[in-house]
């Protein structure tokens, strides 16, 4: 067999490539699986914890979206506590007025009454004053005579005995 016929060279070919694959196999197969099943393993890793990492963002979109629903009732509800507050104070003020502007209506009617009850007294005693005077005088001139003063007395005395 000659070193350079064809037959040789595949010959020589496939001792060279059976020795290079164990030499391989024996050598840099098990760092090459080692380094392909780490690789492996850290894009399987790298995937979970994406998918993990995934699913928080969804319960945590979720938990959002509940804590935002939740403030709005709360907001809500205190927007409403607020009003129906604001129409409480109002209502109580304008009970409060009312029943301030009839006790005023009151006083003012008490002193209305008051004044005129004491007007009313006033003019009585003004009138009784005034007639008294008034009577004084007519007697003063009627009684100025003699004859008058015994006509007067006589009157008197027919008017007495008549009742």
């Amino acid at each position: 067999m000659q070193l350079t016929s064809p037959e040789s060279l595949i010959f020589w070919t496939t001792i060279i490539f059976v020795v290079f694959f164990i030499l391989l196999r024996k050598f840099a197969w098990k760092p090459i699986l080692g380094a392909v099943q780490s690789r492996e393993e850290s894009i399987n890793n790298a995937l979970a914890s994406a998918e993990s990492a995934r699913l928080e963002m969804l319960n945590l979109t979720a938990s959002n979206e509940r804590i935002l629903q939740e403030a709005r009732v709360e907001r809500d509800a205190l927007l409403k506590e607020a009003r129906e507050m604001r129409e409480k104070m109002i209502a109580d003020s304008k009970a409060e007025a009312q029943v301030q502007g009839e006790r005023m209506i009151e006083q003012a009617k008490t002193a209305i009454a008051a004044e005129k009850n004491a007007a009313m007294a006033e003019l009585k005693s003004q009138v009784s004053t005034l007639s008294l005077d008034i009577a004084e005088k007519l007697l003063k001139n009627e009684l100025s005579n003699k004859e008058a003063q015994t006509k007067l007395v006589e009157n008197m005395l027919g008017d007495v005995k008549l009742n």
